[in-house]
């Protein structure tokens, strides 16, 4: 089991319903729960379908040097960039980019 955390924007209300029935809500579009890395997969996949014109970020601890993973869908500002084999975020200037 690894702990998960995913943060939803302007996503379907239906895709929030379908992530509370494995993750609980904390916060509105902040979910956090243990869960299998199949299970995982299959929330990633939900995300991917339904999230239409919103975005989500999805992280969840590992044994990476960092301690911890991440991935993102959607257009957003702050985007994933490797840096010495570290995955960090950067900003992209406004007006440019999947705003």
């Amino acid at each position: 089991m690894t702990f998960l955390v995913v943060v939803t924007e302007n996503v379907p209300p239906r895709l929030r319903g379908r992530l509370a029935i494995w993750l609980l809500e904390v916060r509105a579009g902040v979910y956090i729960g243990d869960v299998s890395k199949r299970t995982r997969e299959m929330i990633w996949e939900q995300l991917q379908v339904g999230c239409e014109d919103g975005n989500v970020v999805m992280a969840w601890a590992s044994s990476h040097e960092s301690g911890y993973e991440f991935q993102t869908l959607g257009g957003n500002r702050r985007i994933p960039v490797e840096f010495d084999g570290l995955r960090l975020v950067a900003f992209q200037p406004v007006g440019t980019g999947d705003l």
